[in-house]
């Protein structure tokens, strides 16, 4: 189904702007360069106009705080069914490149466009507060086209790659609008970009998911407190915090301390909530952690904080936990940066059999 964009201007009665074409859409890839939240804010730019092996040129590269690549294809002047066909030929080439080729493309990128972070491993510590060795580079990736439109066919095909080929193409609408001298632009994601992460094309194959959650509790948080309040919990920019949307009631969720092992295991009770207001069940009524007396310092709770750089929190029953000491880790479990994700790798199978065996937990 096709997607439409409006802009009103409310007032007394509301007045509709008039779109007005995207003549240049090279303007539209200048705008990203200057903010890339015109995309996905938690996307880092790596590369532009990067040259393939095959001379064909990639509008933009783009990283995000896994080391999944995007690759982002502007429709220009191409058909949409070329488009597509175009941006998984560039896919078919990212996936064999290095660490150090991407390494190189940025290096380039950076040296070019006078980007302040002349090397990856500063570019991605700036924007994610993770060094680059903590992960794994282009384990998986996602390719997204940018148009102003897509016919119904080419729709119906991404469609298909996403719901039966389980393959991560995604399509990013943008819209222009004027009104007395000055210019708007909206979007709107085809699909979901969540879902669209989730079903990012790893190099290693998948199979199908186990039902079972994977969550990433931030080594910088108290543990202990939310191994006595029952919670996880994730913030500091809506990357980490939005996967816990993805929790239902009754989910079973495996915690991991990064560099450090795993550390618990429960049952989901509740929705995502800020951190600051949830209200816990005490001996005195109801309080928020912020009301409570915690015996661990939980720098990332301020109350102050806007929605994207709150805390939040999902409550937890928990099933079995231990302190960071008697953390379980070992060669071949599965980790990820994410806060919440559900693996569909045999690396995620793997290590739920190895803890249920080391917790005996059915």
């Amino acid at each position: 189904m096709a997607i439409e964009q409006g802009i009103w201007k409310l007032g007394e009665r509301p007045q509709e702007l008039k779109p007005s074409p995207l003549s240049d859409e090279s303007l539209l890839e200048e705008q990203v360069m200057h903010d890339v939240a015109i995309l996905n804010r938690d996307w880092l730019i790596i590369g532009r106009q990067v040259r393939t092996s095959f001379d064909k040129y990639i509008d933009l590269l783009a990283m995000d705080a896994n080391g999944s690549i995007i690759v982002i294809e502007l429709k220009r002047q191409k058909t949409p069914r070329e488009v597509v066909a175009q941006v998984i030929d560039y896919a078919s080439w990212v996936t064999n490149l290095s660490d150090s080729e991407i390494v190189d493309i940025y290096l380039e990128f950076a040296r070019r466009y006078g980007i302040k972070s002349q090397t990856l491993d500063a570019a991605f510590y700036e924007k994610f507060g993770i060094p680059l060795s903590d992960i794994s580079i282009n384990e998986s990736h996602q390719m997204v086209v940018v148009a102003t439109e897509l016919d119904a066919s080419t729709e119906r095909i991404i469609n298909y790659l996403n719901d039966y080929a389980n393959i991560s193409v995604n399509a990013l609408f943008f819209k222009a609008f004027h009104d007395n001298g000055n210019h708007y632009l909206s979007r709107a994601w085809m699909i979901d970009p969540q879902e669209n992460q989730e079903r990012a094309v790893a190099r290693n194959g998948k199979e199908s998911w186990n039902g079972e959650f994977y969550v990433s509790f931030g080594d910088d948080r108290p543990w202990e407190v939310a191994r006595q309040y029952g919670f996880i919990a994730g913030g500091g920019a809506s990357w980490y915090s939005n996967t816990l949307s993805m929790l239902s009631e009754g989910n079973r969720v495996w915690v991991n301390i990064p560099k450090t092992g795993y550390v618990g295991v429960g049952i989901v009770t509740g929705e995502r909530c800020r951190a600051d207001q949830y209200q816990f069940d005490t001996p005195d009524g109801p309080k928020t952690l912020t009301q409570l007396k915690l015996h661990e310092n939980y720098e990332h709770l301020n109350p102050s904080a806007d929605a994207d750089k709150a805390e939040y929190l999902v409550p937890v029953k928990w099933l079995y936990t231990v302190d960071r000491a008697h953390a379980f880790w070992e060669v071949g479990l599965f980790g990820n940066q994410n806060t919440v994700c559900k693996p569909r790798t045999p690396k995620w199978s793997h290590t739920v059999n190895r803890l249920k065996q080391a917790w005996d937990i059915e």
